[in-house]
């Protein structure tokens, strides 16, 4: 048990370190504030354990069996990344200075956060496929398979919350450059600009 626990936690580290766009929407909101970042560090993790829960329970066989169902919530996560990203290159595009980031950030309540982050992940139909086909692939033989697969779940949303807390905690020890407006706005471009082709690529792939 303990090295199929490594082994599980070694194919977390990988999944975390492949860039995404819940990893581009959390240095998004990083940018605003640590704590901005951290709730949306806890919203993706919500839906990552979340889609766990839905995986042990057999229910994303559904989502994966029904061609309809994959199409309309890739579709539906297309849309929300698209949204994300133009309101991103938006906001950017309104942060003409010190003045204008600093009331962007005032108005970013931790609810948003949070609920950009679960709606990152749970809009996402490969998030929820992935999950059913990797969880699995860890529970031992004879080990109670339901009970299992949410306790895997349970330490992949831990593994990423400390992951990800690495880069809030990095953009935060950034602050003396990211806080200048100019740098501070091109990453807001290049974030925003990432997620929105992200949505489109979702949108057109087959």
């Amino acid at each position: 048990m303990p090295s199929t626990l490594l082994t599980f936690l070694g194919a977390c580290a990988l999944i975390a370190a492949s860039p995404g766009p819940s990893t581009m929407l959390i240095i998004r909101q990083s940018l605003h504030s640590r704590r901005s970042g951290f709730l949306t560090v806890l919203g993706n993790e919500t839906g990552v354990f979340v889609w766990g829960v839905v995986a042990a329970c057999g229910l994303t066989a559904l989502l994966a069996a029904s061609q309809l169902a994959y199409d309309v919530m890739r579709i539906v996560g297309a849309v929300t990344l698209i949204v994300f990203g133009v309101r991103t290159l938006l906001a950017a595009r309104r942060s003409h200075g010190p003045d204008g980031v600093e009331a962007a950030a005032a108005v970013r309540s931790g609810w948003s956060s949070y609920r950009a982050g679960l709606l990152i992940n749970l809009a996402n139909p490969k998030a929820a496929v992935f999950a059913m086909s990797f969880l699995p692939q860890f529970v031992p033989t004879g080990a109670p398979k339901l009970a299992t697969m949410i306790g895997l779940a349970a330490v992949w949303a831990v593994f990423e919350i400390g992951y990800y807390g690495m880069y809030v905690w990095f953009v935060a020890r950034m602050k003396a450059v990211v806080s200048r407006a100019e740098v501070r706005r091109r990453l807001e471009q290049v974030s925003g600009g990432v997620l929105l082709l992200l949505g489109i690529r979702m949108a057109v792939e087959s």
